[in-house]
């Protein structure tokens, strides 16, 4: 309720309450209570239009002022007197609209010291007018309690829709904060993608350019030459491809693990002339594209890594489905002394991310990554993914965004 339409109602109130008061104390033929009744009405309604100016006078978001306490003082300790006197049963109506106010809109410490004087006003005035029915010394009293009883409610539901207010505007700022920060993460996971995607092109695009300038150094083999740029331009327009591909597959969220790798396969065959032996065990299933893309990274490290650590050695790709894993791993031999010397001029080349970059990769995605040498001199890089079901993915994910 508005200001104005709460001081049209209490206008209302004090007037028919003063009405009916007078009107009864003149039926009755009793002119000294009509006088004491006429002048206690007069004091409520000053204090009533001072109760109005404090009230006009301050700020919604501002604290009650002292004064406002002191007019709601004066309205429930003479109107608690009046309603105890022959006739002036009316005025708890007065009584009552005081105490809801201030169990409203006053401190709680003030409320109750405000409703208790107008109880005491009211059971002295009880027992000086000789009043003690129990009109006079419960019903009385009870109003007054009752009216502050409605205040205290409303200050509540005030609360509680404030709280309420305030608990959706952070919701909203929180669901903005979220939608931003889910932008970011598709901004950096694309970023991620494109930087991985061109480091392994590129790497691989400068160890064939090397190799031309070694053939081209030591045996000034043109025919082989011209074969190894043919392949560096091939590698080039497959890294575009590639580039797209991986684009197409973040805002798919779907990517054939099975297929990129048993191409990826044939493109290194045919680049680096090493034999890949591709093999995928288990029950293939779908995978999450960031889990997909992570291996797909892996694989083709690795296999950049063993062109130029291994010397054309054959490269054993394997990827196994399990209950509750998924797991790839790129096996090939280590070039002997001899080897390396010859393709020294090859391994000057950054083929890519590193180990570091592939570990930390599937470290977002709850992985794991090793690599190493055994006693053998053979080179095996390992990766693991726990096996994540696409539907439980999407509710997970769904339960997120809704947090």
């Amino acid at each position: 309720m508005s200001l104005s339409m709460a001081w049209i109602s209490r206008s209302v109130a004090y007037v028919g309450v003063t009405l009916g008061t007078i009107l009864s104390s003149v039926h009755a033929h009793e002119p000294r209570a009509l006088l004491v009744q006429v002048v206690g009405l007069a004091i409520i309604g000053v204090a009533m239009v001072a109760w109005a100016l404090i009230e006009h006078r301050t700020p919604p978001s501002s604290p009650p002022r002292p004064g406002l306490y002191v007019a709601l003082g004066v309205v429930c300790a003479v109107s608690g007197a009046l309603s105890a006197t022959d006739n002036g049963a009316w005025v708890i109506v007065l009584t009552a609209i005081a105490t809801m106010v201030a169990g409203s809109d006053v401190p709680l410490l003030p409320a109750f010291g405000i409703s208790a004087l107008a109880v005491a006003c009211t059971l002295v005035s009880s027992v000086v007018s000789d009043m003690t029915s129990t009109a006079g010394l419960v019903g009385l009293p009870a109003t007054i309690v009752s009216g502050l009883f409605i205040g205290l409610r409303r200050r509540a539901y005030r609360v509680e829709a404030q709280q309420s207010a305030e608990l959706l505007e952070r919701t909203r700022q929180v669901q903005d904060l979220q939608r931003r920060a889910d932008v970011l993460d598709e901004r950096t996971r694309i970023a991620r993608e494109i930087h991985d995607v061109l480091a392994h092109s590129l790497g691989g695009l400068g160890i064939q350019i090397q190799a031309a300038r070694a053939v081209l150094t030591d045996s000034a083999d043109i025919d082989t030459a011209l074969s190894v740029l043919a392949t560096a331009q091939r590698l080039a327009s497959d890294g575009l491809t590639e580039t797209r591909r991986a684009l197409h597959a973040l805002r798919t969220d779907t990517l054939s693990l099975d297929e990129e790798l048993r191409s990826l396969a044939d493109q290194h065959s045919g680049m680096h002339r090493a034999k890949v032996d591709c093999e995928i065990t288990g029950t293939t299933r779908e995978l999450p594209a960031a889990a997909s893309i992570a291996l797909l990274r892996v694989a083709q490290e690795a296999m950049v890594n063993a062109a130029k650590h291994g010397s054309g050695a054959p490269i054993a790709l394997r990827l196994d489905y399990t209950a509750d894993r998924v797991r790839l791993s790129v096996t090939n031999r280590m070039a002997h002394s001899g080897q390396k010397a010859q393709t020294s001029a090859m391994e000057t080349a950054d083929a890519g991310y590193g180990l570091a970059g592939m570990r930390e990769r599937l470290l977002l995605i709850g992985g794991s990554l090793q690599a190493g040498p055994d006693e053998g001199g053979t080179w095996t890089v390992v990766a693991e993914l726990p096996h994540v079901p696409m539907a439980a993915r999407a509710t997970t994910e769904g339960r997120e965004v809704e947090q």
